[in-house]
């Protein structure tokens, strides 16, 4: 997946579009993720010891993944992204923006490392 909890994101399809925020939860075997204030519904509860009042609550409902486009922190537009692997085997994300091409983050570390970690583990 392309997109990792506590990115931040822009809604580019649906109500809630042009909307920046910041991703609580990402469901990767559906394909959609939880954003903080967007694709809100109202939950009628009954009446409980928990909820003593009842009534609508609100909550965030899981929306499609193709529906966002991750914002890019170096230069602060929404964008695609692709992968560059490092001499030293990790892989990370990259901005796709003409202009950018900064790294956003990483998303797998050195491969030597793994396999020592691995190996150090199954002993």
């Amino acid at each position: 997946m392309h997109i990792r909890m506590n990115d931040t994101i822009e809604v580019i399809a649906g109500v809630d579009r042009g909307t920046r925020a910041r991703v609580l939860k990402v469901l990767a075997d559906k394909g959609k993720i939880v954003v903080e204030g967007v694709n809100r519904v109202y939950k009628h509860v009954r009446r409980s010891q928990k909820n003593p009042r009842g009534g609508r609550l609100s909550k965030e409902m899981p929306m499609a993944i193709s529906n966002v486009m991750l914002v890019c922190p170096a230069c602060g537009h929404p964008t695609r992204t692709g992968a560059r692997f490092h001499d030293d085997g990790s892989k990370h994300r990259v901005c796709r923006r003409t202009d950018c091409g900064k790294e956003i983050g990483q998303l797998r570390p050195d491969r030597q490392k793994l396999k020592k970690k691995q190996a150090a583990a199954a002993k």
